[in-house]
This record gives structure tokens, sequence and C-alpha cells, in this order.
């Protein structure tokens, strides 16, 4: 176990146009830790998680991957990554799982979670096979290798969306709203694996609306409000003491959902 951070974000400032979306926002993941982000919609969690990984480009703040900065040119609207080669080698080992799970119609399951590890990283085909195989199983979906994504439940695509996420063998993974399209049966058998993947101590950042996925898997759990860290702190700091109205306003109303 290294306590070298696996993502830092430093003051990370995002707008689209003149509404302001990220206002200053610092974020550490060290090898092992599951960061999970909170907040009500338009809070600007999902931005900063597309941020992390170079998919909207923050005008403002640093990205440091492995200890390793973004390099940019640019200011302003107009920054962008200077280094294309070092934005796919990042993208590369940070596996992002979106809620509305992305995967290609027309490919099988196992094709979907081969592809990547094939085309983007040219591993052996035969290896990533066999790979891709290992992890359908562990994610519980191994008889649907040969069925489409239609075939699927909500919950098993998101499932080979997660499988798929991890064949590129990443060093950290980003998981947006990984339940939200699901029923609650079906978010059952996502918060499983994802659980499992925390237990094996896999670097994760997750943006949920789960505040029971939120308390059993994270280690850090950060409050975003309007833009900015309102609270963070431990699962039981953030949810059985917290001290902002604003988070108590949010953790009663999310309680009151449910």
């Amino acid at each position: 176990m290294t306590d070298s951070p696996v993502i830092e974000l430093k003051n990370i400032h995002k707008s689209f146009g003149p509404l302001e979306v990220l206002k200053g926002i610092d974020l550490t993941a060290k090898r092992g830790d599951v960061v999970v982000l909170i907040g009500s919609s338009g809070s600007g969690k999902s931005t900063l998680l597309r941020c992390a990984n170079l998919l909207e480009i923050c005008q403002q703040g640093d990205v440091i991957f492995s200890g390793e900065a973004v390099t940019w040119k640019g200011q302003g609207q107009n920054r962008k990554p200077a280094d294309h080669k070092q934005v796919i080698r990042f993208r590369t080992n940070l596996s992002m799982v979106f809620q509305q799970f992305n995967l290609w119609s027309h490919m099988t399951i196992l094709q979907n979670v081969m592809e990547a590890p094939v085309s983007v990283t040219g591993r052996d085909k035969t290896e990533v096979e066999t790979k891709a195989r290992e992890y359908l199983a562990k994610v519980g979906i191994g008889d649907k290798c040969d069925a489409y994504p239609a075939q699927l439940s909500g919950g098993q695509q998101q499932r080979a969306a997660i499988a798929r996420a991890l064949c590129m063998e990443p060093t950290a993974m980003l998981f947006d709203e990984p339940t939200s399209a699901l029923d609650p049966e079906l978010e059952a058998e996502v918060v499983r694996v994802i659980k499992a993947l925390a237990d094996e101590g896999r670097t994760m950042i997750i943006v949920t609306h789960d505040m029971k996925l939120a308390r059993d898997v994270g280690d850090h759990v950060i409050f975003l409000h309007q833009g900015l860290i309102e609270e963070e702190g431990t699962p039981s700091e953030v949810f059985d003491n917290p001290k902002s109205e604003r988070l108590r306003q949010f953790l009663a109303a999310t309680t009151a959902q449910h």
C-alpha cells in the first residue's frame, strides 16, 4: 500500500458559458480509496468526475494522475490538453462506468468487453478474451457472453459495462450514477458488484444518489453544493454527524424519498 495519490484534482473550475458549475474543488484519491460524491442535481458531481478523466476540460486547476499532471495549452474557455498521447494514457488507466451503460448494440457482450483493450491498448486478443470471460463471470453474467445488450436487463447491462471497465485493467475506476437508471431490484445487483470491488481495494470515485451505497462503500464522502465542497469526511462523520445546515436538509430529503 503506498500513500501516494492516484487521482488529485486541485482548484478545479468549470463553466458552461456564463454558468459556473465548479468553483474551485480539491479532491484526492489514494490507492485503494473509495471517494463518494453526493449532492443534489446540478451540484457539479458528474461534471467533476468528467473533468477527472478529461471528458470535460476544466478552465482552471490541475488534474494529476499517479503523480503526473496534465499539460495544458491555452487559457480559460480555450484551454485544452497539450499532449494527446497523455490524454489517451490517462483515460486508459481511468475506466469510467456511465449511468446509461453505453454498450454497443451491434456487438455481443463479450465483444463489448473486449473491444477497448484490443483496439485501444493493442493487447493480445486471446489473452483479452480470457480476461473478459473472467470479468463477466466475476460480475455474475458469465453465461451472457454471446447475448446482445438488448437481450439483457438494465442491471445485467450495467454489470457488463463494469466488466468492460475492469477489462482495461485500470489503475482507478470512475462511476457516474451507476444505479440511477435501474429499478431497486436491479440496483441491488449492481451495488453488490461495486461493494465487491471496494472490498478488493480498488481505487474508485463514485457519483451516486444512493446514500446507502455511499455509506457502505465510501472511505471518504464529499458533499457538493452549488459547485463547492460544502462538507466532507468519513461516512459516519457525514451521515451521522452532519455539521452544515445544507447537508442536514439534503440528507433529510433523501431519507424521505426512500
